[in-house]
């Protein structure tokens, strides 16, 4: 016995289409309209030795060694065991680690974090110091367009 039938006989049933619906949902996650996603993020692991010069539109993480220059147009991080011998250019900076030789601009904030050690000149819009961090140098406040006209040799890298 076959179920679905009457009779032995097979009956052909019309297939039957299914409406079309139209898709009348948004999504409720902005879009991303930054050229700097999340997950687009450069890093130099600990361990690993760059010289040169550097420059991203991405934010960078420099956990190694870096020795040169870097022109970031994003936020740079550089933890707590990184060491950076040269010039940073970036929007911001997050500094944790060492630094000898080198001036450091930021765009908008710069922050030193407690432990960091920083032996160089500081520009920046913004400052923050935590306890315990230490630097050698002096600190000026950029007038605008100063960034633009000191990181115009490293960010045309990007070019």
């Amino acid at each position: 016995m076959r179920l679905g039938r009457k009779n032995n006989e097979a009956e052909e049933q019309p297939i039957q289409q299914r409406p079309t619906v139209e898709n009348k949902f948004t999504s409720i996650m902005p879009a991303i309209t930054s050229p700097n996603n999340m997950n687009d993020v450069n890093r130099i692991a600990l361990g690993c030795q760059f010289e040169g010069d550097q420059a991203t539109e991405n934010d960078i993480r420099i956990d190694g060694d870096f020795k040169g220059r870097l022109y970031c147009a994003g936020r740079l991080v550089v933890g707590e065991k990184a060491t950076v011998k040269g010039d940073i250019f970036c929007a911001n900076v997050d500094f944790s680690g060492s630094m000898t030789g080198g001036n450091i601009y930021a765009r908008e904030t710069l922050s030193l974090k407690g432990g960091c050690s920083v032996q160089g000149d500081l520009y920046f819009q913004r400052f923050q110091v935590e306890l315990d961090a230490k630097f050698t140098g002096s600190c000026k406040v950029l007038g605008e367009g100063e960034f633009d006209k000191v990181s115009a040799p490293v960010s045309a890298l990007l070019k």
